[in-house]
């Protein structure tokens, strides 16, 4: 991984608080506060923005007219569940390699790993 690229996700997560950083011979970057109150969501946002949005908006601001009047229920549906997984793993559940069950579940339904 390029170094300017990491120091540029280093530095967006320094500014959403999730890390803190030391300039010299002992500087570095360390996690803010214990890895398991940090959630994967937390640190998506801090890098990426929402979670989940339609053409750069916010899901709810998505208006469809006629037959797709139904696709903003459908976007924030995903958001929902997107978000569902994303917050409840923390970065402590990863690096332990255990995942909470209802997400460990969702790795076990038929065509999880299918990638269609």
């Amino acid at each position: 991984m390029p170094e300017k690229y990491l120091e540029g996700i280093l530095g967006q997560l320094r500014r959403a608080g999730l890390v803190r950083s030391q300039r010299g011979v002992d500087g570095g970057y360390w996690l803010s506060r214990p890895g398991r109150t940090i959630s994967l969501a937390d640190v998506v946002r801090a890098v990426d923005g929402p979670l989940a949005t339609v053409h750069g908006l916010p899901a709810q601001e998505i208006a469809h007219e006629g037959e797709a009047a139904a696709l903003p229920r459908v976007w924030v549906a995903l958001r929902a569940s997107v978000r569902g997984v994303l917050e409840n793993v923390t970065l402590a559940d990863v690096v332990s390699g255990r995942l909470p069950a209802d997400v460990e579940d969702l790795t076990t339904a038929p065509g999880a790993w299918e990638s269609r």
